[in-house]
């Protein structure tokens, strides 16, 4: 069971009633804080750390359209990845898969069953980022644009510490990503579209993958006339616009190592990469 250790994001606050801190605590495979400022009037992003004996668990959820689908995700994902990598003699990135699977299957049931009297639901979603250390390795699953920034020892005695991104951004503002959602949906263009000063997926959503979002994966909740009466938009497409298939990094843990920072794009939008990791390296126990 999860229960060696577990704390979500809430923790003492630093005198703005939207930000919240946990102090350095110790679980698992280490020391890990956490810091939260909540950007919207909707609290809808939500975090976690578990600690299993066979596993520490980090993941980052931020919600968007409302907190059902972060919530959500932070309740039952963990447990999800704790059944199949138990299922299968270990973590691997096969019981990621299936863990990030279930849980998508399970909140697209949650939104029919809910739907007739919260329409706004099929238009809910989530990024998520995991992170998962196990036998001397690090795994890193993502769905959207938060992200996983490793801090570590340069080579030739380097003492400036180098960060070494861990995970890929699943945004149409980079060109990449446009082209890979471009390529897949080549019969349904225009399906990615400037609007409002950004490149966004049907004009509607920057992120090209999420849990949630199910308007913009089953037709028949785009189209339900419920959803279209309390604001929901009709989408027209051949096939989902958006997927649930996370990106996974498994990467074997060296002595250089030091840290991982996992945040959402909140961060990531003010900040670069190796400055994150130089702030944490001048702090390391704050």
């Amino acid at each position: 069971m999860l229960r060696s250790c577990c704390y979500r994001c809430f923790g003492r606050r630093n005198g703005d009633s939207l930000m919240w801190n946990l102090d350095l605590k110790s679980c698992g495979a280490g020391d890990f804080s956490i810091s939260v400022v909540q950007a919207n009037s909707t609290f809808e992003d939500q975090s976690r750390v578990y600690a299993s004996p066979s596993a520490t668990y980090i993941g980052v959820y931020d919600g968007h359209g409302g907190p059902e689908a972060s919530r959500f995700v932070n309740r039952h994902l963990f447990p999800y990845l704790q059944k199949f990598s138990k299922e299968q003699g270990g973590l691997s990135a096969d019981a990621i898969k299936k863990a990030f699977n279930a849980a998508e299957e399970d909140f697209t049931h949650l939104v029919k069953r809910t739907l007739p009297i919260k329409p706004q639901i099929a238009s809910v979603g989530t990024c998520c980022l995991v992170g998962a250390i196990s036998d001397g390795k690090l795994y890193v699953a993502n769905l959207g644009d938060s992200r996983a920034v490793l801090g570590r020892k340069g080579f030739d005695g380097e003492k400036k510490l180098v960060a070494e991104r861990l995970s890929t951004d699943h945004n149409v503002s980079s060109e990449s990503i446009r082209r890979e959602v471009e390529a897949q949906h080549s019969d349904d263009a225009p399906v990615v579209v400037y609007s409002r000063g950004v490149w966004r997926i049907k004009g509607i959503i920057q992120v090209s993958r999420s849990i949630g979002d199910v308007y913009l994966k089953k037709p028949e909740f785009s189209r339900d006339p419920i959803f279209q009466q309390h604001g929901g938009i009709f989408v027209p497409m051949k096939r989902p616009v958006l997927s649930a298939e996370p990106s996974i990094v498994i990467r074997k843990l060296k002595p250089e190592d030091r840290f991982v920072i996992f945040a959402s794009d909140g961060l990531w939008e003010h900040i670069t990469d190796d400055a994150a990791v130089q702030i944490v390296s001048r702090h390391p126990r704050s």
